[in-house]
């Protein structure tokens, strides 16, 4: 059975965020701040964590980033009244992997769950991906343009790895955003541009030639020149 830590502060919503996912067949964990969320994180070892940003003792994104800096890959939706593009950003480049603001449907709540579950599976079975002098290996997350390796934050690495999956084809830009982030961010967002900035800033430091071009008006595409 699927066991999903579902932390906060908030006891009704604790409540309803259970009953909503014991009565769908998850195994439900959960804990009231960041402290004993970490340590049901090493007791339980959850499929997926529900996270709420602001808690007593330990925040969220603080819990977060510990899990994160210590190499563990459980994915984490966060979950938080802060709807400003700058606190969705620094969410996910804390590394979270999927972000929704309250208050929340619950069905949206279930769909974006089982996006992350499905996203995980296909990680782990996944073998490493190839193209041209590029790597990818979905279970180390190593990371290279032919000899030289770089690193990538966990939203990075989704986002090379759907190119990385899907080679010579183009992928609009809503594909993208429902794929790697979950939801969309909105025609007036610029987050999907920042974060094919960042890619190819890693996959061109030594000078190399750009392989994720633009398509104008349509969205980006994983070739050579």
């Amino acid at each position: 059975m699927t066991t999903i830590l579902v932390a906060d502060d908030d006891q009704r919503l604790l409540k309803m965020v259970r009953r909503t996912l014991t009565y769908e067949g998850f195994d439900v964990v959960t804990a009231a701040n960041g402290r004993e969320a970490l340590a049901k994180v090493e007791l339980e070892r959850p499929d997926l964590i529900v996270l709420d940003w602001m808690m007593p003792e330990l925040d969220g994104l603080a819990m977060l980033q510990q899990l994160r800096t210590a190499g563990d890959t459980i994915p984490v939706l966060m979950l938080t009244a802060r709807d400003a593009i700058e606190d969705r950003v620094e969410g996910l480049n804390r590394g979270a992997d999927d972000y929704l603001v309250k208050p929340f449907a619950p069905p949206e709540l279930l769909a974006r769950l089982r996006a992350l579950l499905r996203r995980a599976k296909i990680s782990t079975v996944e073998g490493p991906l190839i193209y041209a002098d590029l790597y990818l290996n979905p279970i180390s997350r190593e990371t290279r343009r032919g000899e030289r390796r770089f690193e990538l934050t966990p939203k990075e690495f989704e986002l090379f790895q759907m190119f990385m999956r899907h080679p010579r084809q183009v992928l609009v830009r809503d594909r993208l955003l429902e794929e790697v982030w979950g939801y969309d961010f909105g025609g007036e967002d610029n987050v999907l541009e920042v974060y094919i900035g960042y890619l190819r800033k890693k996959t061109e430091a030594a000078g190399e030639p750009r392989l994720i071009q633009t398509v104008r008006g349509v969205g980006y595409v994983l070739r050579e020149a």
